[in-house]
């Protein structure tokens, strides 16, 4: 790795959330292979806490996802970009007095303006 401790610590720790990840991958894979012919497997899994988890879970991977699209953006080809990123998520909006801390609500803002500016500044930029 490099010499930043920071960034080892982040790499290693992208590496478990992606083993993690794949685990939850496969053992949801197994459960829904099983489900069909245990009836109290299927009752299990289609509880509410389980299908809450689930929810969850995929809204927080479709948030990442979006992140990760504007930082492979930002870090391979856009300088721009990032600037508009960084003052988006700058200039929170307050909601009936309340500042909305969430990081995950942060981000989801954040990546849906910036997207939208960019868009709106790509049609009026001349081709090449």
């Amino acid at each position: 790795m490099g010499n930043d401790p920071q960034m080892d610590d982040l790499h290693a720790r992208m590496m478990r959330v992606t083993e993690d990840l794949r685990a939850i991958q496969r053992e949801l894979n197994c459960a829904a292979m099983q489900a069909p012919s245990d009836p109290e497997l299927m009752e299990a899994l289609s509880a509410l806490p389980e299908t809450e988890a689930i929810q969850v879970l995929c809204k927080s991977l479709d948030q990442m996802r979006h992140f990760l699209w504007f930082y492979t953006q930002v870090m391979s080809n856009d300088p721009e970009l990032g600037d508009k990123l960084r003052q988006s998520s700058a200039s929170r909006t307050v909601e009936d007095g309340k500042v909305d801390t969430s990081f995950l609500d942060q981000l989801t803002r954040a990546d849906e303006a910036v997207l939208l500016r960019y868009m709106v500044e790509a049609k009026e930029r001349k081709p090449n």
